[in-house]
């Protein structure tokens, strides 16, 4: 096991362009259960710094490769077992790189379904077989070569019919040999052009595929998004599609390869590889690339997803305000919340788009009555009607009072949920989500961890891809935000604990009733006092935890206990016991700019590593910090504009609401959200709009065209 595990290591350091020490060293840190989060935060000396994405990429071609050893070693005992293993296998066994080729060099041997080819074998007619592939008749005739072989007992009727069955054998050998399969599947992933077409007349009434009822396209630049739309339609039973090759060149080259003898030998030999490439070889090699096309299609939505995922989870919070949330709707009415500034439920109501003077009157009333200072709209059906209504109400308002759109996906199954249930026990449905809404203003991350991430609404394509992979992807994603963000342990939900590193749902709930049966966490330390909450879970949690109020202000930063230690032996060599954290790290960064310390030196001495000095003197920097507080707050406003009121060169600010592959579309406060399509992106050229913006990006647009008929808008991010 000893080669194999240094054989992935090696071909990791080669592939991604990382030293073998380096590699060998994280590797050993997956091995010894810490977190990703934790490794990339806290063990950079280890690592030599690898960023979290580096981590994440490492760990599954580790996990890749490590598949890839187990199956040659399981497909090696087969091959052995059934005494298959000839050198030449062994030796393409062994150079064997993907899952892929181990499969296609084990697909003559692995156990299958009663074939044509293996009822022939079971004939007897395998000898017969091996003549036709080794192209000698040994000197006899036709008929007399296959003479011995009939026998009507056996299924073998006459010299045909041996033929027939030598055939199938022939045809199966060619279309299972590891090295034609390889070959043929490359050329037609290279060459291959994928066909569409409409299935008939009768389906897709509606015409929702209509740009792909006579379309091709070459498999090697069909755009991930057109794959998943082509396979939900195939899928929906409205489009046929088919793989495109140079089948004939490909037949040809095969039986100028197999078939070299002249006259009969040659002739029976072509006529299998002509049956063996269209029955079954063709067939496999579409699945096959079709199963690519797929999978790269799939992994390119998932980073899409991701990617708006986490532009959406890290929206600045808006904190300290009393916020009014609006879930609009027209039959049963806009439902309202008012949550003050801790997120606090204050009351809540029910107004109706059709009864507007009513409406203003009912919303004015309770923003007064609380204190509302920010309406948060739900983006979802009669959003635009119900801003407008808010419109009015801020008119009237003798108080500041601004408004801001907010996503609403799945701020119903939030409602629907156990958590809003125990949450809310009195409220009903539809005033739990509306809570949300309000609340998902104030602190999206802490709101939205609350919910599935799938229901979030991130990509066009989420339900065309494997849900399974979907949702680890997307999980991924939130415990990477609240690891990157921290979470304060004393008024932190189980939700939002739950994705803390080296935590699960258990421990977190675990936290929580010892938070609500001991009162708050006075320290860090504490947490080890927690039932069911282990050396090792506190060591990857810790450093992610932070406590406001906590005598120790170390609590309160990214410094993990573990080097507390050595930020005291610091803190007590450039200030004292009573130095503010803040006014320590500048000390320190003030002497080792003048040339007084070098980090190295002092590092060494504090018995750290450099990226560990350098990561506390920026922790002690801002105790408590919020990165998502280093962003844009999120964009008020306090009138609304109508797609009428737009004209071509209008500057404007607007919010990035979802990014998708031919560009990302822009809130700029009209009904209608616009389109910067990715030739406007920039004054150069963008290959993916995600190198340009991110969900919950506030950005500076100008209006190039307004659609009035069909509701669209262009717009623009480029200079001029």
């Amino acid at each position: 096991m000893s080669i194999a595990i240094d054989t992935i290591e090696l071909r990791l350091a080669r592939e991604l362009k990382l030293g073998l020490s380096q590699v060998t060293r994280t590797i050993a840190l997956f091995d010894e259960g810490n977190t990703i989060p934790f490794i990339t935060r806290y063990r950079k000396e280890a690592t030599g710094g690898l960023d979290e994405a580096q981590l994440r990429v490492l760990a599954e071609r580790l996990h890749y490769l490590r598949n890839l050893e187990a199956r040659r070693a399981e497909v090696r005992a087969a091959l052995e077992q059934g005494d298959h293993l000839t050198p030449e296998l062994a030796t393409q066994l062994d150079a064997a790189e993907t899952l892929q080729a181990i499969e296609d060099i084990y697909l003559p041997f692995r156990p299958k379904r009663r074939t044509r080819a293996q009822i022939a074998r079971e004939q007897g007619l395998q000898p017969l077989a091996d003549a036709l592939l080794a192209q000698d008749s040994g000197g006899q005739s036709r008929d007399d070569l296959a003479v011995a072989f009939v026998q009507s007992e056996q299924g073998v009727a006459d010299i045909e019919a041996a033929y027939a069955g030598a055939r199938d054998i022939v045809a199966e050998t060619i279309a299972e040999t590891a090295t034609v399969r390889q070959a043929v599947r490359e050329a037609t992933r290279k060459t291959g052009v994928l066909r569409v077409a409409r299935k008939d007349e009768t389906t897709d009434a509606e015409g929702k595929y209509q740009l792909y009822y006579e379309f091709g396209e070459h498999l090697a630049t069909l755009p991930p998004h057109r794959i998943l739309a082509i396979n939900r339609g195939e899928r929906e039973g409205a489009l046929k599609v088919e793989v495109d090759a140079n089948h004939a060149a490909f037949v040809a080259t095969l039986q100028r390869r197999y078939a070299k003898a002249p006259g009969w030998l040659g002739d029976e030999v072509r006529a299998a590889v002509a049956d063996g490439y269209k029955r079954l070889l063709a067939p496999a090699i579409e699945r096959d690339l079709r199963g690519e096309l797929t999978e790269r299609a799939e992994a390119h939505a998932l980073t899409i997803f991701a990617a708006n995922l986490r532009g959406l989870l890290l929206q600045p919070p808006l904190r300290g305000r009393v916020v009014m949330g609006v879930d609009p709707g027209y039959r049963t009415g806009c439902k309202v919340a008012v949550v003050d500034a801790t997120g606090k439920y204050l009351e809540g109501g029910v107004v109706y788009l059709h009864q507007p003077e009513r409406a203003r009157e009912t919303l004015l009333a309770i923003a007064q009555r609380w204190g509302v200072q920010v309406i948060a709209i739900g983006n979802g059906t009669a959003s635009r009607e119900t801003e407008a209504l808010v419109a009015d109400v801020i008119k009237a308002a003798a108080f500041p009072l601004q408004y801001v759109m907010v996503s609403e996906a799945g701020a119903s199954v939030y409602s629907a949920s156990e958590a809003a249930r125990a949450e809310f026990p009195s409220l009903d449905a539809t005033q739990r989500g509306n809570v949300s809404i309000a609340r998902r203003l104030q602190d999206p991350l802490a709101e939205l961890v609350k919910i599935d991430p799938k229901a979030l609404g991130v990509g066009l394509y989420q339900h065309d891809v494997d849900q399974k992979r979907l949702g680890e992807q997307l999980g991924t994603v939130v415990e990477s935000c609240v690891n990157f963000v921290g979470v304060d342990l004393n008024t932190a939900s189980a939700a939002l604990l739950g994705y803390v590193a080296g935590l699960n749902s258990k421990t977190a709930k675990a936290i929580v009733a010892h938070r609500d049966e001991h009162g708050p966490f006075g320290a860090r330390k504490q947490l080890l006092k927690v039932k069911g909450l282990g050396p090792k879970a506190f060591e990857q949690a810790a450093g992610f935890l932070r406590i406001p109020e906590a005598p120790d202000p170390l609590d309160n930063t990214a410094v993990h206990p573990e080097s507390y230690p050595a930020a005291r032996a610091l803190l007590a060599r450039y200030g004292d016991a009573t130095t503010p954290l803040p006014e320590a790290a500048a000390h320190v960064r003030t002497l080792v700019a003048g040339g007084s310390i070098a980090p190295a030196l002092l590092a060494a001495e504090l018995g750290i590593g450099e990226p560990t000095l350098a990561d506390m003197l920026d922790a002690m920097a801002r105790p408590g910090r919020d990165p998502r507080d280093d962003a844009p707050p999120p964009l008020l406003r306090a009138d609304v504009l109508k797609m009428e009121d737009l004209q071509p060169g209008m500057q404007l600010k607007g919010t990035v609401r979802n990014v998708v592959d031919f560009g990302a579309f822009v809130d700029i406060g009209v009904k209608q959200d616009g389109l910067v399509h990715v030739s406007e992106m920039a004054d150069r050229f963008v290959k993916n709009p995600l190198d340009i913006v991110h969900v919950g990006d506030i950005v500076d647009v100008r209006v190039l065209s307004i659609d009035l008929a069909r509701g669209r808008i262009g717009l623009s991010m480029r200079s001029g």
